[in-house]
């Protein structure tokens, strides 16, 4: 057998917890070392002693290969008194630290003295009616006190070992539920900007449809409610808090200003420019949608002839720039985008997407009114 100065138990490893996908926390009276891993390692350990110390067996036995053997096999012995410890270790994961440090610490004492005793019982055993060879051993194994001690000593790494990999496994789902926590913050947040566009944009579109009727425009009024039936049942089926190439966007837009057109009729002009990259970008959805009806609230509403409304998308390199522009009435005095929940709600959902690498910014020129998103490393759809 290993020689008792020489033993050591095998620390334990740690398992993750998944809940449906999300990492939870194990029961409160439960460590986070697994059966399965602590066993692997003290296993995996003691195969490892045995290959350090094999040279000292061999030169004890000769070449006794059945000596050899059963000193060798006493590893199964030792695994069970590490996994003893373990027992210990997860029954007091939750007790008062000092209360558990005296119980570990008594549970190590005992098992350094199990071992210490069984090594000497096995020895004399063997000796005794199997190997007569074995009578010099315990000549060897006389020093008890000391075999025991260090026996102590690496029972205790033992246990400080699973109380390290308990901790580490702790702090990392406790990390991994923060992260969660987070990400479901974020997707909340980006959940209840999206959803603020609905009613805005239902608003206006509802007086539109209520101006058509007042002024007896029933057949406008009722092809603009078909058309906007048509785009809150396509909107609201997107997940608000995924990104969707840009051509879906823009395909939405378009259904958008089809509304709109009811409206306005002539008075409505729209330009399209998608370089065919910028058509594949992944973007927040309805992220241009308040730009343009911001562009309409501000350039069409007010004015009595057409009014061009440019929707233009292109790349360099990596970047993405999407640029809504129109122009403005003449009966404004001064051009402006207003402070409406539209801007406000883009910037900040370009900030819970990208922080702080996305920018909005507008510009407002004599003749037009130009807001411009900027996405840098953009993503790519397929």
């Amino acid at each position: 057998m290993l020689m008792a100065s020489d033993r050591m138990s095998r620390y334990g490893r740690t398992r993750s917890v998944f809940d449906r996908g999300t990492f939870a926390f194990m029961s409160r009276n439960r460590s986070h070392v697994s059966w399965s891993e602590a066993l692997l390692l003290t296993s995996a350990l003691w195969l490892f002693m045995i290959l350090i110390f094999m040279p000292r067996i061999i030169q004890r036995h000769g070449t006794d290969v059945a000596s050899i053997f059963m000193d060798s096999s006493t590893v199964i012995v030792s695994i069970a008194f590490g996994l003893t410890l373990f027992v210990v270790f997860d029954a007091t994961i939750r007790k008062p630290i000092g209360k558990r440090v005296a119980i570990l610490l008594g549970a190590t004492i005992v098992t350094a003295l199990l071992q210490t005793i069984f090594d000497l019982v096995f020895t004399g055993w063997v000796a005794e009616n199997l190997r007569e060879s074995w009578y010099t051993l315990p000549q060897e194994l006389n020093q008890a006190y000391e075999k025991a001690f260090r026996y102590l000593l690496v029972f205790m790494v033992n246990v400080a070992l699973f109380q390290l990999t308990s901790a580490r496994r702790r702090e990392f789902i406790q990390d991994r539920k923060l992260t969660d926590a987070r990400a479901a913050a974020q997707q909340a947040q980006l959940t209840a900007l999206r959803y603020q566009l609905n009613p805005h944009f239902l608003f206006n579109s509802l007086n539109s449809i209520s101006a058509l009727i007042v002024t007896r425009r029933n057949e406008d009024a009722e092809r603009m409610t078909e058309k906007l039936s048509t785009f809150l049942r396509n909107s609201l089926s997107a997940d608000p808090a995924r990104l969707v190439p840009l051509e879906d966007e823009l395909s939405l837009i378009e259904e958008y200003l089809d509304i709109e057109g009811v409206r306005f009729g002539e008075r409505l002009d729209v330009e399209f420019e998608c370089e065919p990259e910028a058509g594949s970008a992944l973007v927040p959805s309805f992220i241009v949608q308040p730009l343009v009806e911001n562009a309409i609230k501000h350039g069409v509403a007010p004015s009595r002839e057409p009014v061009r409304i440019r929707i233009a998308a292109t790349t360099e390199g990596n970047d993405l720039c999407i640029e809504v522009e129109n122009g403005t009435s003449p009966v404004l005095d001064e051009p402006s985008f207003g402070a409406g929940v539209g801007l406000k709600n883009i910037r900040r959902r370009l900030e819970a997407v990208y922080g702080r690498r996305a920018s909005l910014e507008t510009e407002e020129l004599p003749d037009r009114l130009v807001a411009r998103i900027c996405i840098p490393e953009v993503q790519h759809d397929g």
